[in-house]
């Protein structure tokens, strides 16, 4: 049974954001899928490109290993998203607010990301930030 896009979205979200976990984040894509964030500079803590589910495994882990500003939350309250279906059911985009809060402050952080879908799991991903606001 094939997943719906909100269903796919939701799982990694969970996995990624909500509990950093690379594994479960690992297995919502494809054995060949390919995950970009194409204005990621070169040589960020954040990967530019990374081709298959076992080096999304890898460097997700060691991305998520790095130390968390605990100053600086995502407010799930605040956060929201809207996904968009296209004219191809293999692709769906994903618009996202995320709220953090911290010191007082709150840092508001809008993205895109682009789903391409093979056989429930994601086979590509471009996602679109602003990098120096990720920090």
């Amino acid at each position: 049974m094939s997943r719906t896009p909100q269903e796919i979205f939701e799982s990694y979200l969970y996995a990624g954001t909500l509990t950093r976990n690379a594994d479960a984040l690992a297995e919502n894509f494809t054995a060949d899928a390919v995950f970009e964030a194409p204005l990621m500079p070169a040589g960020a803590a954040f990967p530019k490109r990374l081709v298959g589910r076992e080096e999304i495994r890898s460097a997700m882990a060691a991305y998520y290993a790095r130390p968390v500003n605990e100053h600086r939350s995502p407010n799930l309250e605040k956060s929201g998203y809207v996904l968009h279906t296209t004219s191809d059911p293999d692709v769906f985009i994903a618009e996202i607010d995320t709220v953090f809060d911290g010191d007082g402050v709150d840092t508001s952080v809008s993205l895109v990301q682009i789903f391409r879908i093979r056989d429930g799991k994601i086979a590509r991903l471009r996602d679109y930030f602003a990098p120096e606001l990720m920090s």
